[in-house]
């Protein structure tokens, strides 16, 4: 399974990441306890191993902005919040080429009392209708916070979305995830890729090597 670890912040953390088994790794350029510039990103991107993805978080809608990250980071891909904008997508890949990859980040709202199955197959379709970006990730929302949060949503209710959608776009499980109970959410959501901040950190921005060890262990299993 495609894992990524996400809101990396120091070259020891990615380089461990990288020897374990990540796919790729993100780098967080919004609002974050886990920020970086992209200096101190580009820093970190130069000494990693070349089949390692390399991942921005963006929450800005300004293509000129993402753009001039990407090239200062060396970029592979970006992954955007803040709502599916086809407008924005089209206007990356005219700055940054047809092969620059995309995540969509939508979000589940981790609350029991409502039920986002309904909104976040809505939005699954229209970027499969629209030829959007294939990888899709799923993050949960705690009020205005859109990751990085470490709760987790409800996977049984997931996994039927998941079920509908497989197939046609590839689906990455983020939110609340960490290496007990990884297994749990890839059984009941069977995702094309994992994505984990916070659970596998010893402090905000700070990876704990044996929650990573664990965490990647599972979902290469």
């Amino acid at each position: 399974m495609w894992a990524k670890i996400c809101a990396n912040t120091n070259l020891d953390d990615a380089l461990l990441a990288a020897e374990l088994g990540a796919d790729a790794l993100g780098f967080v350029f919004a609002e974050s306890k886990r920020r970086v510039t992209p200096d101190q990103a580009a820093a970190i991107t130069s000494d990693l191993p070349s089949h390692i993805e390399k991942v921005g978080v963006f929450y800005t809608h300004d293509a000129e902005e993402i753009a001039e990250t990407v090239r200062t980071v060396h970029l592979d891909t970006a992954q955007l919040h803040g709502g599916h904008d086809s407008a924005l997508i089209a206007h990356l890949k005219q700055l940054l080429g047809y092969s620059f990859g995309i995540i969509q980040t939508l979000h589940w709202i981790a609350d029991s009392s409502f039920d986002s199955s309904a909104g976040v197959s809505e939005q699954l379709d229209t970027i499969r209708s629209e030829g959007g970006p294939d990888r899709v990730l799923v993050d949960s929302r705690v009020g205005q916070l859109g990751g990085g949060t470490g709760v987790s949503f409800d996977w049984t209710a997931a996994g039927e979305v998941f079920r509908n959608h497989r197939g046609q776009l590839h689906l990455i499980a983020a939110g609340g995830l960490k290496p007990d109970n990884l297994a749990e959410a890839m059984h009941l959501m069977r995702p094309w890729g994992v994505d984990v901040a916070s659970g596998v950190e010893a402090t905000p921005g700070h990876k704990d090597p044996d929650k990573l060890a664990r965490f990647l262990k599972i979902a290469k299993t």
